[in-house]
């Protein structure tokens, strides 16, 4: 209830203040769960519906939506955000992270607009990595299993000076194919080489400087042949401390990444610049003001060598512009009310405005009760506006799908209630209630009087659902986290139109997730992730995939150091299928570290 998170009010505050549906993993607790890349780690996240569609491709939402295209979840990387602007969702594969060096990740289900602007509908997600003081030294791992082939993790980290600490790392690995309904390995298995460095820098008590960067290149197979894909980031940011409630944040980062569907099919290619400015301040005793301002150009290059597919024109520019006002109130010493909006102007959609109201109630000493009405848009995205298909039209006989001209912003309107307690010491619950209403939401329709059809915003609809969250230390050397997300939504077309939204997303209605950290004597752990999702049912879009219960379970041995272990995942089943078709099998690998 302690820990310091960032992501509700973009400066550190302590858990148990929070007004929101947080949940949060440590470093410590991805490790001991024998995860090996990012999405595997967000299954730790009870509010997170992770679901693996072949290889190197996951599909990861909150509070609904989840499909291919999955598009209402924001996610961050150390404050980068590394969403495409050509679907609006993530590209998983591509957010290669050395494990290793992850201090935590935030996870908040609901809007979280009003701070980060759009896209941030149904939850934000940062990953914050290690301060480079905190890696210092020499890591090794090396792993080797039947799916997760190979994988070699490098790191060092040292010091110039008293007040310049700098680590650097590479890392690579390679997975095999899933499988088939028929059993025979499909053709989807793939390789990534990655290697970054990070330099923290403290030249006097106020302030700091950060410095990072990323370099990454990979392939993987697919039925086309193989698709190729790179990607670089530099990031720098400062921080200012005028007080200790007064500080100055600047932040600025290039991001860039090439992807292809095969050679012969096309390729997108992003270029982003980004630049932001964040300010606190405090106004006499009551009131804690944050603002900030931002922009971003991103250059968007899509490619598609084939008549079928187009995106037109190929080439784009979208800038984004942004500003935020924020301000915590506090009412009485236990009633704190926040106020704020996100004003944001982009080329499809021009301005929109993203306000929340939180309230948060101590009532007693590590017992929270909150509430909270925010408003989050969906901006329009490449697909959305620019898709054609064919890339070319045909006669007007024959039908195709345009992109919407007049496409808007997807928007939300959510209610929230929340109870945060420590019931004792070594326990804490949190428990959130959300509704949803959704207005303008995406559809394909054909225009009157012709065949040829349209993206619209000819939907709407509602969603509901709670989500539990506990941690037990049970005594020193056992601990256990747990939680229960309950979902249900009810999406419809507008008055007057024709369009089947069950091909917007295939949501699961029950989803639980436990993990057990044990501490076993002479130096051994183990370690068990149990994950159940209910079946997701069959609709015009998706095949029905049943319901399934699996587990992961680590056994590791750990002296000075040295650290031996044996990893065993999807052990509740031969294999299993999670979204789509393709089966995810059982596996075992192990993994020799040495920290020095």
């Amino acid at each position: 209830m302690n820990i310091d998170v960032t992501l509700v009010s973009r400066t550190p505050q302590k858990l148990s203040e929070v007004a929101s549906a947080i949940q949060v993993i440590t470093g410590a607790d991805i490790q001991r769960s024998g995860a090996t890349n990012l999405p595997e780690a967000l299954q730790l996240l009870s509010n997170l519906q992770v679901a693996q569609l072949n290889a190197s491709t996951w599909i990861i939402s909150a509070r609904g939506f989840n499909t291919i295209f999955a598009n209402k979840l924001l996610v961050m990387v150390d404050g980068r955000t590394v969403y495409t602007p050509f679907f609006g969702g993530v590209l998983w594969e591509m957010q290669a992270i050395l494990l290793e060096d992850v201090a935590r990740i935030e996870m908040v289900s609901g809007p979280g607009g009003t701070l980060w602007g759009a896209n941030a509908v149904n939850g934000v997600v940062n990953i914050i990595t290690k301060n480079a003081a905190d890696t210092q030294g020499l890591y090794v791992s090396a792993t080797a299993g039947n799916w997760l082939k190979n994988r070699v993790n490098l790191r060092y980290g040292g010091r110039l000076g008293k007040n310049l600490t700098y680590r650097v790392y590479g890392q690579h690995f390679a997975r095999s194919p899933t499988k088939l309904p028929s059993g025979m390995d499909n053709q989807d298995d793939w390789q990534l080489t990655q290697g970054g460095f990070r330099a923290d820098w403290t030249p006097s008590t106020t302030d700091k400087f950060s410095l990072q960067g990323q370099w990454l290149g990979g392939t993987r197979n697919t039925a086309a042949g193989n698709s190729d894909m790179n990607g670089q980031h530099l990031l720098g940011r400062w921080t200012h401390t005028v007080s200790e409630q007064s500080e100055l944040m600047l932040q600025l980062y290039y991001d860039r990444y090439y992807r292809e569907d095969a050679p012969s099919q096309g390729s997108d290619q992003l270029s982003t610049y980004d630049l932001d400015l964040q300010h606190r301040f405090p106004i006499r005793q009551r009131h804690r003001v944050l603002w900030g301002l931002g922009y971003r150009l991103a250059r968007d290059f899509s490619d598609f060598r084939t008549t079928t597919v187009g995106i037109l024109p190929p080439r784009k520019n979208l800038p984004l512009y942004t500003g935020f006002f924020q301000d915590e109130i506090d009412l009485t010493n236990k009633l704190k009310l926040t106020l704020g909006t996100k004003f944001l102007h982009n080329v499809y959609s021009g301005v929109e405005v993203q306000p929340s109201a939180r309230l948060a109630w101590s009532v007693k000493p590590d017992n929270l009760v909150w509430a909270a009405i925010s408003r989050a848009v969906r901006t329009p995205s490449r697909l959305d506006v620019d898709y054609y298909l064919p890339a070319y039209p045909l006669p007007p006989d024959k039908p195709s799908v345009a992109g919407g001209p007049n496409f808007v912003s997807e928007k939300v309107i959510a209610y929230e209630l929340g109870y945060r307690l420590q019931p004792a010491p070594n326990a804490t619950l949190s428990l959130a209630g959300f509704y949803n209403s959704y207005r303008d939401i995406y559809s394909v329709e054909a225009l009157p009087g012709t065949l040829t059809y349209q993206i619209q915003n000819g939907s709407q609809g509602e969603s509901w659902g709670v989500e539990l969250a506990a941690h037990y230390q049970v005594n020193p050397r056992w601990r256990i986290r747990a939680g229960y997300t309950y979902f249900d939504k009810n999406l419809y077309a507008k008055p007057g139109r024709q369009f089947d939204p069950a091909y917007l997303g295939n949501d699961a209605k029950n989803r639980v997730m436990i993990q057990s950290i044990l501490d076993l004597p002479a130096g051994f752990q183990f370690d068990v992730v149990g994950h159940y999702r209910a079946d997701l049912p069959k609709t015009l879009a998706t095949a029905r995939v049943p319901a399934y219960l699996t587990a992961d379970a680590r056994l590791a041995w750990t002296h000075s150091w040295l650290e031996v272990s044996v990893v065993g995942k999807n052990l509740g089943q031969r294999q299993h299928v999670e979204f789509g078709s393709l089966a995810i099998p059982r596996s075992l690998f192990a993994s020799l570290v040495a920290r020095f």
